[in-house]
């Protein structure tokens, strides 16, 4: 029989796969049975209630070779439980949104008893997901037949497993009927069209969607900038006074693209459920150890790790690594410069054509050691907040993106700082600005994309070519699929992606009265990178699990700071220029003042315009503020029921005991 992901079979030897399991090779039979038990027992006995197989029976597996892979899927009443558990939000009838709950589930929109449509499979997989993470340990001291593998009451089995290498990894499985649905309204037809967000969402989730269509909104919002920088720099390239037109759309432009950006990301998150989704209390990440105790919240067995210990390792190893690795840029930044004056003089000295051309060769070869240095301190960056050891992924999150955010904008920065208020040569600045700006997208588009696809063609030949050969007269579609993803790579999500459009903003707003054009290299390499960033969720890289977003974090956060630092900048060179000097002759300190003043009133327009600009539609606020009230008007009503019954407990409790009197 063909099993595919579009089967839905109603035995549980054959259910829908959607999560893949994959085991050490050298996993003992009783940890096999032992997980198996925990997985398919039900939730009172302590287990997920999942269904869960072998993708090989035993005669397939001396047939194909045996990667100890398994399958897990749910039925559906265990989905639409688990939908309630987490506190998924779904439309009701009445076109409000609500969380889902099993009891009124005839009042939500589109549910029906033969509708298995009403879950995404995206929110299926989270939801097996989320149950296979809360599979935690009870009377067991150990992991069966691997006495060193210690469990403690609460303790999370999967994160165990996966710690101590029996689980090599858990990822969802693709729907390649699905996929290939997607795939032709995103990606594969290349044509100027909006991409089909919401179907992004319903296979990869809100968190993926909403990065798609955060570049999306970024990409069209800089077509006015490329299309105003464009005549700025064909017709009034040395006349910097004109720019100052230019640099004050920047600031007005910088500042409306994110607050609308805000309120279009609150229409969609509205649809999707997630504005009004509960935060839940955040369980210990993977990587937190510390002395078993008790967490004083919740009240069960967890490690602690006292929070002053944490503190030293910050302040005494991370922030000195941090600064020396700052220090080390810029002393790379220097040997830039030293290797520009060199270019610039062999120049001078013969004028000959390719002396010309190797006036472009150190900004490349810089842009290319800036990229290598990036991922390098990446790495390191990552090593440093795991070892500081945060209880909480939020928390490990912050530090992480902190670290690298600021070694990048240094890195990538620090130079055109340089040569515009040190060394002042515009002409210099232009040219280090679009060699950085270029070289920077068209190693992204390399390295992310192509050569990972490359990668990725050769290998699935290889497997094409090994089920080939087989002559078991068995079908190994699903076998074929499984083991050519679980070798694909993993997605370690949005991070890069976000930092990527964070470093072409900064390219673009913080010297835009210098090299208009940089919107315009923005816009064409966007083009772009919406369909290599496409091809590489649907064919390089594993289908993540999705997470649910109500907005793109602390990056609206990193993007509005670098537009205030673009306020600055502008003002800064637009002081500088010529033009602009030769209106203060005698006085600098008038200049200096003024520019100062101008900068002031300009970042006050701008936090104006940002107060004046609602985060949220106002029909998104109504929507909210009724459920809020409602949400009040229930629980007032549920405690005055209780109130209604202890009271009528304590009226029979009174007549009991006058009758005994």
């Amino acid at each position: 029989m063909k099993v595919t992901l579009s089967a839905l079979d109603t035995c549980e030897s054959s259910f829908t796969p959607l999560v893949v399991l994959e085991l050490a090779q050298d996993v003992k039979e009783e940890t096999k049975e032992w997980l198996k038990n925990r997985i398919i027992s039900k939730k009172e006995d302590g287990g997920a209630q999942l269904l869960f197989r072998p993708l090989l029976n035993k005669y397939e597996k001396e047939t194909l070779e045996n990667q100890n892979l398994y399958l897990v899927g749910a039925s559906k009443i265990t989905l639409l439980l688990g939908a309630e558990a987490m506190g998924l939000v779904k439309e009701c009838n009445d076109n409000t949104m609500r969380a889902f709950t099993y009891g009124t589930r005839y009042n939500f929109k589109d549910f029906d008893d033969d509708n298995d449509d009403f879950l995404t499979m995206a929110e299926c997989q989270f939801i097996i997901k989320h149950e296979l993470e809360n599979l935690r340990a009870r009377d067991e001291k150990m992991i069966p037949g691997y006495p060193q593998a210690k469990l403690y009451p609460g303790k999370s089995l999967l994160r165990r497993l996966l710690t101590s290498g029996i689980v090599i990894q858990v990822f969802p499985l693709h729907d390649n009927e699905a996929l290939k649905k997607l795939e032709d309204t995103w990606y594969t037809r290349f044509t100027l069209k909006y991409q089909p967000i919401d179907h992004i969402r319903g296979y990869f989730g809100e968190t993926i969607a909403l990065y798609f269509g955060f570049l999306e909104y970024f990409t069209v919002a800089l077509i006015p900038m490329a299309v105003i920088g464009l005549p700025y720099y064909l017709f009034v390239w040395e006349d910097y006074d004109k720019y100052v037109i230019f640099a004050s759309f920047n600031l007005i432009w910088s500042t409306v693209i994110l607050e609308v950006w805000k309120r279009g990301c609150a229409n969609m998150t509205y649809r999707w459920g997630t504005l009004v989704m509960k935060r839940q209390f955040e369980e210990p990440r993977p990587g937190f150890h510390g002395v078993l105790g008790i967490n004083p919240v919740t009240g069960r067995k967890e490690p602690l790790y006292p929070s002053y210990k944490r503190q030293l390792r910050i302040y005494l190893v991370s922030l000195p690594f941090v600064c020396l690795c700052l220090y080390f840029s810029l002393y790379v930044m220097m040997i830039y410069f030293d290797m520009e004056a060199w270019a610039l003089s062999l120049h001078e000295k013969s004028g000959s054509e390719w002396t010309s051309v190797l006036l472009y060769v150190p900004s490349i070869i810089y842009a290319i050691v800036i990229e290598i240095m990036n991922r390098l301190y990446r790495y390191a960056a990552e090593f440093l907040t795991s070892w500081e050891n945060h209880r909480l992924e939020s928390a490990y999150q912050n530090h992480l993106i902190l670290k690298v955010l600021v070694f990048n904008f240094l890195n990538c920065f620090a130079s055109l700082f340089y040569i515009a208020f040190v060394l002042r040569d515009m002409k210099l600045l232009r040219q280090s600005l679009a060699t950085l700006l270029i070289t920077s997208q068209i190693l992204n588009q390399i390295m992310e994309s192509l050569l990972p696809y490359w990668l990725q063609r050769k290998h699935h030949v290889q497997v094409k070519r090994k089920v080939q050969a087989l002559k078991a007269d068995i079908d190994a579609t699903l076998y074929e699929q499984v083991v050519l993803e679980k070798e694909m790579g993993t997605y370690l999500g949005t991070f890069d992606d976000y930092l990527e459009l964070f470093l072409q903003f900064g390219y673009v707003s913080l010297f835009s009265c210098v090299y208009p054009l940089a919107a315009a290299f923005a816009v064409l390499n966007n083009f772009t990178e919406v369909n290599s960033d496409a091809l590489k969720m649907c064919r390089v890289l594993k289908r993540p699990f999705s997470e649910p977003s109500a907005n793109i974090g602390v990056w609206q956060l990193a993007f509005e700071t670098m537009s205030v630092i673009s306020v600055v900048t502008n003002c800064a060179l637009i002081g500088m220029s010529p033009q602009v000097n030769a209106l203060f002759p005698e006085s600098k300190l008038d200049l200096v003042l003024i520019v100062v003043a101008v900068e002031h009133a300009l970042l006050a327009f701008k936090f104006i315009l940002a107060f004046a600009i609602p985060d949220k539609p106002r029909h998104i606020q109504m929507k909210l503020a009724r459920l809020e009230f409602e949400s009040l008007e229930a629980l007032k009503q549920q405690q005055m029921k209780l109130m209604a019954e202890n009271l009528k407990e304590e009226s029979r409790e009174g007549r009991k005991e006058e009758e005994e009197a």
